[in-house]
């Protein structure tokens, strides 16, 4: 759906994506799934752990 602002066609951001459909990543370290939140919007692509917890547990 392309929405208007300014006079000039908009693309749909991650924000204008329903839950459901949202990326969905697996986190290594507990195999649990965890989905794309805004404040990892500029590096999803560089995120592999669903919490700070299991980022600390990486290596155990």
């Amino acid at each position: 759906m392309t929405q208007f602002q300014h006079g000039r066609p908009t693309l749909p951001t991650m924000r204008d994506t329903k839950k459901e459909h949202l990326p969905q990543k697996t986190c290594p370290v507990c195999q649990r799934p965890f989905v794309w939140r805004k404040k990892w919007a500029k590096n999803w692509d560089d995120i592999k752990y669903c919490s700070e917890r299991c980022r600390r547990r990486r290596n155990q």
